[in-house]
């Protein structure tokens, strides 16, 4: 069963079974680019936490997906490329952005739940 993490950058991790984390970004994200229309994934290997690994461009704005943890990307979506739009349809499902394979498994549990992703959405909407 897999289970959903989030970043204050709006992005989503998804644990899966085989340990590995499947990155992409929420709901909110792609509603705040609006229609994307490019992207760009990130070389395999390994990354630093904060890093610059995957660019969106939309019809707002250009935005830069964080490496959220210390870990060796292991796999992208090469079928972003070339459908954009799935980041807008489906931002939580076909759209992840790559898998990769944290330094640390227990970093996972510093990420934010469910819960304080909402409360993070409810403060901006209030901001």
């Amino acid at each position: 069963m897999s289970k959903l993490r989030f970043t204050t950058d709006h992005e989503w991790l998804r644990q899966d079974d085989d340990g590995l984390l499947t990155v992409g970004i929420t709901a909110y994200a792609q509603d705040a680019l609006g229609d994307v229309v490019f992207v760009q994934l990130p070389e395999l290997g390994e990354h630093a936490a904060g890093s610059e690994v995957a660019v969106l461009e939309s019809v707002k704005a250009a935005s830069n997906i964080l490496m959220p943890l210390d870990g060796e990307v292991v796999a992208i979506n090469d079928a972003l490329p070339d459908a954009p739009e799935l980041v807008n349809q489906d931002p939580l499902g076909e759209a992840w952005f790559f898998r990769f394979r944290p330094a640390d498994a227990g970093a996972w549990e510093k990420l934010l739940d469910q819960a304080a992703y909402d409360r993070l959405l409810n403060a901006n909407a209030d901001a």
